[in-house]
């Protein structure tokens, strides 16, 4: 295994050849632990399965399970097998679970997690430029895209990530994940930049701030790859006791939502620790920046580009911006991490010249750190996961009271925002908050459902009759 890794499940075979008996990974809700050789074995067996059950190169094969030790053997046992690995939520309502299975057209979905049982070795013919993930996304039109993402894509930015410095996972660090796997940023900062470092992780499938300090003073952890409600609901707590079940901490990240700079303060005084915030998207596979690479957690910045990573400020035509380094505009990147294009023709990826425009509003600061603004696209961000309000109007739509729903993001202190949908009701219909919420949330994800309902008489429009959004937040 001395050349370097050209598909992703390449990591894990890597750390069993370098650290075999030293722990790969534990699960918090039960006792089961694994190491990197257990680990390494049991994805060959599980690529075995595949390849007998008669898939084949580019395949996809879906992977509906929780975070877990099961995910990361299915999830690397399919890359291994040579497929295209379709990570999934365990608990996707059956109507997005079938949108997603009906553009994917996987050959096998796995939703029974693995056992630990060996198999023979098999190394795959797949990476490089082959498509390793295939990650749903919302799209602006409400219909989930498949952002495609290759192995060179998810290994470089594994690189980008480990060669900062500090380095956010070490070979000798104890990760805590309560990140979901299913989503790019589990599986690159947290999942591939474990195996990559071959260090520890403990999985938690569901966040709650006792057991997460109960397993940061069992494992010791040293890491915590986190979204700023994590932070939130540690702030909450006594300082004197975050304190001590923090004290082997060395690091803490954030990501995939702006966290707010009174949490930072509040994590600062309890522990002495800086909360390093990054940003990024499904699209580029996923970090882009983070406040690490200038060594300074700078409150309401996201920090600078990553090594290998190009980032510049645009206009609508897609012109750099050169006039003013704090003028806003639409961040566009380039590098080795970038996604090949939606699933599944490849379309709207990187240009010609492999740039690629965010959509996210922001600028450089004059230490050339980046400030996010707001959306160039009206989406909400629920958890570090992405709400288009389309499709939760589409959704309330449905409802036959209902004469034109909006939906738009307000501020929450534990979620960073949340969905308000707002409705005109037909002459002499009624309906209840919690009738709306009920019918939202038996066809739309949990983090999509509107956490309020408010009725009126008018919806604000523009000349062109468009629905104007942000007078409605």
């Amino acid at each position: 295994m001395a050349e370097a890794p050209r598909n992703v499940s390449d990591l894990v075979a890597r750390a069993a050849e370098q650290a075999p008996d030293h722990l790969a990974f534990a699960e918090s809700a039960s006792d089961l632990t694994v190491s990197w050789a257990q680990l390494d074995g049991a994805v060959d067996a599980e690529a075995r399965r595949l390849l007998d059950a008669g898939v084949r190169p580019g395949d996809r094969v879906a992977v509906q399970l929780p975070t877990g030790i099961g995910f990361a053997i299915a999830l690397f046992g399919a890359l291994r097998a040579g497929a295209t690995a379709v990570p999934m939520s365990a608990e996707l309502p059956e109507r997005e679970r079938t949108r997603i299975l009906d553009a994917a057209t996987p050959k096998i979905v796995t939703s029974t997690a693995p056992g630990l049982d060996s198999g023979d070795v098999v190394r795959s013919p797949v990476g490089g430029e082959d498509i390793a993930l295939l990650c749903f996304t919302s799209g602006t039109s409400g219909v989930p895209r498949g952002v495609m993402l290759s192995h060179r894509a998810m290994l470089a930015n594994v690189e980008q990530c480990a060669s900062l410095k500090p380095a956010p996972v070490t070979s000798t660090d104890r990760v805590l994940l309560a990140v979901p796997l299913f989503h790019a940023y589990g599986l690159g900062p947290g999942l591939f930049q474990v195996a990559a470092a071959g260090a520890s992780a403990v999985l938690m499938d569901h966040f709650s701030v006792e057991p997460a300090l109960k397993m940061c003073e069992d494992y010791r952890i040293s890491v915590i790859v986190g979204v700023p409600p994590m932070y939130q609901a540690f702030s909450q707590v006594p300082r004197e006791r975050l304190a001590d079940a923090m004290s082997t901490l060395r690091l803490l990240t954030s990501g995939a939502a702006p966290l707010d700079p009174a949490v930072l303060a509040a994590m600062r005084q309890a522990t002495g620790l800086s909360v390093f915030e990054g940003y990024g998207l499904t699209e580029t596979g996923p970090v882009l920046t983070s406040t690490l690479v200038g060594g300074v957690a700078k409150p309401g910045s996201v920090g600078r580009p990553l090594p290998g990573v190009e980032l510049r400020i645009v206009d609508s035509d897609g012109e750099p911006d050169d006039e003013d380094d704090e003028d806003a505009g639409v961040v566009s990147v380039r590098g080795a991490n970038l996604f090949s294009g939606y699933w599944p023709d490849g379309s709207y990826g990187p240009d010609a010249h492999g740039w690629f425009r965010t959509g996210d509003v922001g600028y450089l600061d004059d230490e050339g750190d980046l400030h996010l603004v707001d959306r160039a696209n009206d989406l909400i961000i629920v958890n570090g996961f992405n709400v288009y309000p389309h499709e939760v109007e589409q959704v309330l739509a449905e409802l036959t009271e209902v004469v034109e729903a909006a939906a738009v993001g307000v501020p929450d202190e534990r979620t960073g925002e949340r969905v308000k949908a707002v409705l005109i009701l037909r002459d002499g219909a009624s309906l209840t908050e919690e009738q709306v919420r009920t019918h939202c949330a038996e066809r739309l994800a949990k983090f999509k459902v509107p956490g309020s309902v408010e009725f009126v008489t008018t919806l604000p429009h523009s000349a062109t009759g468009k629905l104007r959004r942000a007078s409605l937040r």
